[in-house]
């Protein structure tokens, strides 16, 4: 088995070490301003020079506080202001609002690297794809894992033949909501803005498309159900969510996922000779539990937490920026995610098998 860990290249996607990418920072919330500043500011090839937020006021304060040249309003940036500033933007608001963003971001010829899910419907995720298309500017949806290590050697190995045939994935994403955000008012419990529902949309679209990345195999027909039971969460269907679905070449996979309990991430792929199990998962530090046969091996990546894994997110896209590359998560693959999730929404609904 050392065989198979010892050849790993942490960075095999990596095509350039030259130039930069210049960001406009949009949605100037926690993960924005406590993760992805950060990590853009120790990235290799970017560097964040323009704000962009709810008012002048609030982006200009936040930009001088953290050293950045220009703070505007979301009007500002809307008219093309502080646009020869920036070569790219950085989509960080709530679900639905990404779409007149990339919009604009497209009008002015930027490039785009907007956060998951994309929008809040299929339909919104569609004209995003089609803005950036009609412009010919590059869109990207911040899949953070597939720069993991972790992910990428996982990747890799199944490739090779790890754990032979691809049988089944099990995936799991929870966390208590309410304990980390106590606002029972906040945009994901609000469906006009979260989209379909909250914890498919915000937490199990991790293990969807991490297998997506990982098996290079798409759902064909989902199962689910779901329900809430908190008030807080009385205006989305999916406090709790379970679903079955058959991936591509008859692999079965299981995800369940909800925004009221403990905090779990696990993602484990098992084959016909073998077993990975990544756990955790998904919230920085992913960490590799390796069988096949009768030998096991854990290996553990401490040093990517969620900022670092933002970094490599960053400077990949910013390496495909650069040299004019083809982005694995581009529009059409971050549009897929949004019509598996709206699926698994149907499917709990109807109570029928959903074909996609």
């Amino acid at each position: 088995m050392k065989d198979w860990l010892d050849t790993y290249d942490e960075r095999d996607w990596q095509t350039t070490t030259e130039g930069s990418v210049r960001y406009a920072l949009l949605g100037l919330g926690w993960w924005t301003m406590d993760l992805a500043l950060p990590a853009i500011e120790n990235s290799d090839l970017g560097e964040v020079t323009t704000l962009v937020s709810s008012s002048t006021a609030k982006a200009q304060r936040l930009a001088e506080e953290n050293d950045v040249d220009h703070g505007i309003s979301y009007d500002e940036f809307h008219d093309g202001e502080a646009s020869d500033a920036y070569d790219a933007v950085y989509i960080g608001t709530p679900n639905a609002y990404h779409l007149e963003y990339v919009e604009t971001a497209a009008d002015l010829g930027k490039a785009i690297l907007c956060e998951k899910p994309m929008e809040s419907t299929v339909e919104r995720a569609e004209q995003m794809v089609d803005a950036a298309e009609s412009e010919d500017v590059p869109l990207m949806v911040a899949y953070r894992m597939h720069t993991d290590p972790a992910v990428r050697r996982t990747k890799e190995l199944i490739a090779d033949g790890f754990i032979g045939d691809p049988v089944s994935v099990y995936g799991n994403n929870t966390q208590p909501l309410l304990e980390m955000m106590p606002d029972h008012d906040q945009w994901r419990l609000d469906p006009d803005i979260s989209g379909y529902g909250t914890s498919v949309m915000d937490l199990g679209i991790y293990s969807l498309n991490t297998a997506r990345f990982i098996l290079d195999r798409d759902p064909v027909a989902v199962q689910s159900q779901m329900s809430s039971h908190h008030e807080a969460f009385a205006d989305v269907p999916d406090e709790r969510s379970g679903s079955v679905l058959v991936l591509e070449d008859d692999v079965k996979m299981i995800t369940t996922t909800s925004q009221n309990a403990h905090e779990d991430t696990q993602l484990k792929l098992t084959g016909t000779g073998g077993q990975i199990d990544l756990r955790p998962a998904f919230h920085g530090k992913c960490t590799m539990h390796l069988s096949r046969g009768d030998m096991s091996a854990t290996v553990s990546h401490e040093a990517f937490d969620s900022q670092r894994e933002m970094r490599e997110e960053f400077d990949y896209f910013a390496d495909r920026v650069l040299t004019d590359g083809e982005f694995v998560a581009d529009g059409h693959h971050g549009l897929q995610d949004m019509r598996i999730i709206r699926a698994i929404h149907q499917a709990a609904e109807s109570g029928d098998v959903i074909e996609l």
